[in-house]
């Protein structure tokens, strides 16, 4: 995947967010985002970035876990296996994060979904990347399935 995903999500906040108004009604907020919100980063050169997970989130590593939030396609398609979960929609996505960065989270599901503006509750196996996250997204939600 390499950074492809990180361009992506650079392309869609230019794209789509130029003429966007950020509506803070739409932001997800939960005890779970919250705790994905705890994750630092370090960047020891411009090509690398490595997640510093703290021990809240640390706890839930290979444990369910659920997110309620709106699907970012990396692939075109109605149905999705594999996507970014995000706090804001993604017409939207620009303002997702602190300083331009997005909270989002991969999800890999257990069975496509139909792609939705709408949000979506997700129910995976959470597992932390600690390598470059330049490579591949540093959170992950496994084997999902749709709760809601």
């Amino acid at each position: 995947m390499k950074k492809i995903f990180y361009l992506l999500l650079v392309f869609l906040g230019i794209g789509i967010t130029a003429n966007a108004q950020h509506n803070p009604d739409d932001l997800i907020s939960s005890d779970n985002w919250n705790i994905i919100g705890t994750v630092d980063f370090r960047t020891p050169k411009e090509t690398e970035m490595y997640a510093i997970f703290g021990s809240e989130i640390k706890k839930h590593e290979n444990k369910p876990f659920e997110l309620e939030g709106y699907i970012v396609p990396i692939k075109d398609g109605m149905q999705q296996t594999k996507f970014m979960l995000a706090t804001l929609p993604i017409n939207q996505c620009f303002y997702c994060g602190k300083d331009g960065i997005p909270i989002m989270v991969m999800v890999e599901m257990a069975k496509p979904i139909k792609f939705t503006y709408q949000t979506v509750k997700i129910k995976g196996n959470l597992k932390l990347f600690t390598g470059n996250s330049m490579d591949n997204p540093p959170i992950t939600l496994t084997n999902s399935v749709l709760v809601n």
